[in-house]
């Protein structure tokens, strides 16, 4: 999720990402799939890299569960460069053999 997103890669990015995909901010704001693509295509959300710290993944038959803490340089909604120390709880679903985001909720740590 995270090279498509830096590289800018928007038809990787949906590839990886369920049709019911909804990422929480760390503000709690919600953006469903297309608004999340128009954001890096357009560059309100820009990120230029990430860091991976952990990843932990718990397997539930077709879902799955990964938490990821990761430093992420990025500069959102205008605002100026940062490196934020974030968590991502991501909840995957397997469909046609191939593992999709359905949710992404954001935090530091």
């Amino acid at each position: 999720m995270y090279r498509s997103t830096i590289a800018k890669d928007i038809p990787a990015l949906s590839a990886v990402l369920d049709e019911s995909f909804v990422l929480v901010h760390m503000t709690g704001m919600r953006q469903g799939k297309a608004a999340f693509l128009k954001a890096v295509k357009n560059g309100t959300l820009n990120y230029s890299s990430a860091e991976h710290d952990s990843m932990e993944v718990t397997l539930h038959g077709d879902r799955a569960t990964l938490i990821g803490k990761s430093r992420v340089h990025a500069v959102v909604f205008g605002g100026g460069w940062h490196t934020w120390r974030l968590e991502q709880d991501l909840q995957l679903i397997k469909k046609n053999g191939q593992w999709l985001i359905t949710l992404s909720e954001a935090g530091t740590y």
